[in-house]
């Protein structure tokens, strides 16, 4: 298999080839950068361009973009607080608050450069690592898949600070609308109120860009004369390899590196739960993690890297099982099969050259993230502060109506982005945590089927839930995050008592 991965090598570096993962992380850059679009939407729209193009070609377009918009998503989300991908919510922590101390440039650079490494770190795991790994997702029924979901809930919040009863009442709402649209068992219509636009459930760009977009948008036009504060001294003048020495950061990377890798592997997990995942680990084991959320650049490396570890190591069950683990595995299974390419231990015989050339595709895309990255975020997007605010917010609206409306061409996406947004703007000016709406949309849907399909499984055992230790494990966790930050509290008050 190795020798194949060298052979491959060659076919990566005609011209050809790498032009198109150059075009690639471009473009997924400034779709990954417009609130609205998605690395899932522009993939989706590229592949019935790519039915006469070469396969190493149309795959390295798709590759670049993934990994253009998982980084891209960070520009918007560190300099207005608008995620511009689900997975870079957790960007918006630390970013923004590092944007508004004039800081903005510096957290881009942290930004490129985790995300440059959670790629290749990814790209790495899916070369050398896809098949013995493909069999460690055997190892999760339904039962341990719904266990990380609960988890993943849990630690979100728990562990991002705040109030609990307020980060359980949004992670409450948000699951509350995973489950509108039809039941994915039986079929029966839930909470559509006869609206036939709502039958396939809530689309999560439409959530995402009403939570973050507008309320942010508000604030803007709330405040014309200010400009945003910005010192252009600190907006990426300085060259990325001169701020490298700043960033020592190396655990966090690691450690989000491998969650992310990790989380990727899982079926229907993707970047947004590694993100979080990542984030609150490195802020658990922090020395001052009062400092997070106040404009940690940690807090920025810790998500950046595992979004973009997952990327790569999502396709691992995708190429040699033929599952996808994410919407854009999805996606780019059709762009295989478009090529003639059947996913599945099969392509790895039959079409070697192909597959481990769109491997190579991948890590190449991730390097040149900060080559391309770093300069069009530092010397072009961080600029975007400077704008005066009333023409900044009118260019951010525009911008979410065309991406909303672009989604299924109606209007009712838009009509029901701006009620996501009066919610958003309410639940921001009564501190409700946005984190945890977006994370029980993404995980609510995904633990009800697995939770409903394990029952089946056990004929309607509870039971079922608690029978191999791999859920067991999992089950500890979540205690451990739910009951963990009470004891320490109470840990830390009886040592200043004392």
């Amino acid at each position: 298999m190795y020798s194949d991965l060298l052979h491959a090598l060659p076919d990566v570096f005609a011209w050809t080839n790498f032009v198109a993962v150059v075009i690639g992380v471009i473009a997924g850059i400034v779709v990954g950068a417009m609130p609205g679009l998605s690395a899932t939407m522009a993939i989706s729209v590229l592949v019935p361009f790519t039915f006469g193009l070469e396969p190493l070609v149309a795959l390295g377009l798709m590759a670049g973009i993934y990994n253009g918009a998982m980084y891209g998503g960070a520009i918007p989300a560190v300099l207005l607080r608008i995620p511009g991908t689900p997975a870079a919510v957790a960007t918006t922590f630390d970013g923004y608050p590092m944007a508004q101390k004039g800081e903005g440039g510096f957290a881009l650079q942290v930004a490129v450069v985790s995300s440059s490494i959670g790629g290749i770190a990814s790209a790495f795991a899916l070369m050398l690592l896809a098949p013995p790994l493909s069999k460690v997702t055997l190892l999760f029924g339904p039962s341990e898949v719904f266990w990380v979901a609960v988890f993943g809930l849990a630690s979100i919040i728990f562990l991002l600070g705040g109030n609990p009863i307020k980060g359980l009442i949004s992670a409450c709402f948000g699951v509350f609308v995973s489950v509108i649209g039809s039941d994915p068992i039986y079929g029966n219509d839930r909470f559509t109120f006869g609206q036939l636009e709502m039958l396939d459930g809530i689309n999560i760009v439409i959530l995402l860009v009403g939570l973050y977009a507008l309320p942010p948008v508000i604030d803007l036009l709330e405040t014309p004369l200010k400009t945003g504060g910005v010192n252009s001294s600190k907006l990426g003048t300085e060259p990325i390899w001169k701020a490298l020495p700043r960033m020592k950061y190396w655990k966090t990377w690691l450690r989000g590196s491998f969650l992310g890798i990790w989380i990727g592997i899982l079926p229907g997990a993707g970047g947004s739960m590694a993100a979080f995942m990542s984030y609150n680990e490195a802020r658990r084991t922090s020395k001052n993690p009062e400092k997070w959320g106040e404009g940690e650049p940690e807090g920025v490396a810790a998500a950046e890297v595992a979004n973009n570890a997952d990327t790569a190591s999502a396709l691992i069950p995708a190429l040699t099982l033929g599952i996808p683990g994410t919407a854009v595995a999805a996606v780019m299974l059709g762009g295989l099969l478009v090529h003639g390419l059947q996913p599945g231990p099969m392509l790895f015989r039959d079409n070697p050259d192909i597959v481990f050339g769109f491997m190579w595709q991948f890590l190449f895309g991730a390097i040149l993230l900060v080559l391309l990255g770093g300069s069009l975020a530092t010397n072009s997007f961080a600029r975007l502060l400077n704008l005066p605010r009333p023409l900044l917010g009118s260019v951010i609206i525009v911008l979410m109506l065309i991406g909303v409306y672009s989604i299924h061409g109606r209007m009712f996406d838009v009509y029901l982005m701006l009620g996501f947004g009066a919610i958003g703007w309410v639940m921001d000016r009564l501190k409700f945590p946005l984190p945890p709406v977006v994370l029980g949309l993404i995980l609510g849907g995904f633990a009800e089927e697995n939770l409903r399909l394990a029952l089946r499984i056990g004929r309607g055992d509870p039971m079922v839930l608690f029978q191999n230790v791999t859920s067991l494990i999992l089950v500890a966790l979540t205690v451990a995050v739910v009951v963990g930050p009470t004891l320490k509290k109470r840990f830390i008050d009886s040592r200043k008592k004392a």
